[in-house]
């Protein structure tokens, strides 16, 4: 499979469909995408910023970084966020090379230590994440993993 990871300050026209794209997977509302999106583009702040795998025309991949993913450890910033993948994509090394990436790109703005909040164990640790702490999400019963990455 051939892919490429695509930031979106360098492809500003993807703005919309990858909007969309974000919004049918997590079901966030659209129009907070866009806001964010737009912000990333302003480029005024490292943070928030915008990245997807596309094949061919096609998002197969993506993920964002923002100041806080809707938890209650404000401190903890910024945080990747909105993690996803095609689920026929899974498995082929598309989560991996955007981890990378993103970590990567934050390391040259000069942010060297990201968060992230799930709830999957195993899978962050292959790409250097590591356990950190329990925080509460907003509106959820549940405490979520907090995982950080240096």
């Amino acid at each position: 499979m051939t892919f490429k990871i695509i930031r979106l300050v360098d492809q500003p026209e993807m703005k919309e469909q990858a909007a969309q794209w974000f919004h049918e997977k997590w079901g966030i509302p659209l129009q907070a995408y866009r806001e964010s999106m737009e912000d990333c583009l302003a480029n005024k702040h490292s943070i928030p910023q915008w990245y997807i795998a596309v094949e061919g025309e096609r998002i197969i991949g993506g993920m964002g970084v923002i100041e806080n993913d809707f938890h209650d450890r404000k401190d903890l910033a910024p945080n990747v966020c909105a993690v996803y993948t095609e689920k026929q994509k899974r498995g082929q090394g598309v989560a991996g090379a955007l981890l990378n990436y993103v970590c990567s790109d934050m390391k040259s703005k000069g942010i060297s230590t990201l968060y992230l909040v799930t709830n999957h164990t195993g899978f962050y640790e292959r790409y250097g994440w590591e356990f950190l702490c329990l925080v509460q999400g907003e509106g959820e019963s549940e405490p979520s993993r907090m995982y950080v990455h240096k």
